[in-house]
């Protein structure tokens, strides 16, 4: 895949567009005047591999403890600004890294210009973060939705640049799939800014998975897109998750393992369903991007066992311990899980090579 050229811009210590890798960025779901909540789920998405991370500014306390957030995390802050311009102001002086202005509630040109002006002199990014749920009324509203928000994308774009500010990025998100990737489509070579990709409100985790891997999936492999966020209804760490699965399906990233297993059939001689989840449960903790294989039946079992990292190759009462392509050991079915697990351990200690 050939991926689009954008014009490189940071966010705190991150890198976004130009050659840099695709960045996984989620949000808080505390209440930013609940520091210490905020400053924790911070740190819970540090740990599980978030790069950025957007806080919700509702109002002027909010506003206000976001000074607070800043000295307590690592990760680049981007304060979420609706309706009122002057909590972007506020979170300015608060020292974040970054802002989202939602151009659908705050369109006054004058209060647009005061924002960017103190944006450029701090030398923090502005995301123009366009929503199918909250573009105005009077906004074309006989077009098609994707229409709509790339029109709201670039009258926005051309008044920043009017006002002598580049560092932009842009989003236009909608819950439904084929007009987001619309929208992304006519856009992309309409400006050189890098683009933040996410399917909004997606849902539940099954479902907004699936929704928010085949949006965000299909633009990826086109080659569109510089930030990713997933935008489930859960815990933001789930997000952050299925953002990392998505981009390693598309070999554009590799963070964490990648567990192969067979759905298993009337030629499953073993309960392999079990034996999958209980490896990927024990998977949760390793960081580093290794390749198991748990499978079950003989037609593809060896060779998956043999092209992961370690795998298991599951028949009647013993299976085959794969490691780099190599049978390690064979073992009785009782000691599927802890022979498996002991050679993933090794390796991970050991490095990968």
């Amino acid at each position: 895949m050939t991926r689009r050229i954008s014009k490189p811009l940071r966010i705190g210590k991150v890198t976004v567009g130009g050659d840099a890798p695709i960045v996984v960025q989620s949000m808080t779901k505390t209440d930013t005047r609940d520091i210490s909540a905020t400053i924790n789920q911070v740190k819970e998405l540090e740990d599980c591999g978030c790069e950025i991370v957007r806080i919700a500014v509702p109002d002027g306390e909010a506003a206000e403890s976001l000074a607070t957030i800043k000295k307590n995390v690592s990760l680049p802050i981007i304060a979420d600004i609706h309706f009122d311009y002057r909590l972007a102001l506020n979170a300015l002086k608060a020292g974040v890294d970054g802002l989202r202005l939602n151009p659908g509630n705050i369109g006054d040109k004058d209060q647009i210009a005061q924002v960017v002006a103190a944006a450029k002199e701090r030398g923090v990014p502005i995301r123009i973060g366009v929503n199918a749920g909250s573009l105005p009324a009077d906004s074309q509203p006989k077009a098609p939705m994707a229409r709509r928000m790339v029109k709201m994308a670039l009258e926005q774009t051309k008044l920043m640049e009017s006002l002598d500010f580049d560092l932009i990025k842009v989003s236009l998100k909608a819950f439904d799939v084929p007009a987001t990737i619309q929208a992304y489509r006519m856009i992309a070579d309409k400006i050189p800014y890098p683009l933040h990709l996410g399917v909004t409100e997606a849902g539940l985790p099954r479902t907004g998975a699936v929704r928010s891997a085949i949006g965000i999936g299909i633009l990826l492999y086109q080659g569109i897109g510089d930030t990713i966020r997933v935008s489930l209804t859960a815990h933001p760490c789930e997000e952050v998750f299925v953002a990392y699965e998505i981009l390693k399906s598309l070999g554009l990233r590799r963070r964490g393992p990648t567990l192969v297993s067979c759905p298993s059939c009337g030629r499953a001689e073993v309960d392999i369903i079990t034996l999958a989840e209980a490896v990927g449960k024990r998977l949760q903790g390793v960081t580093k991007p290794i390749k198991v294989a748990v499978m079950g039946c003989v037609v593809n079992g060896p060779g998956e066992a043999k092209d992961a990292d370690v795998g298991i190759a599951c028949g009647k009462g013993k299976g085959a311990i794969f490691r780099k392509g190599k049978v390690a050991a064979t073992v009785s079915e009782d000691r599927f899980l802890q022979a498996l697990m002991a050679e993933i351990e090794s390796l991970n200690e050991e490095g990968l090579q």
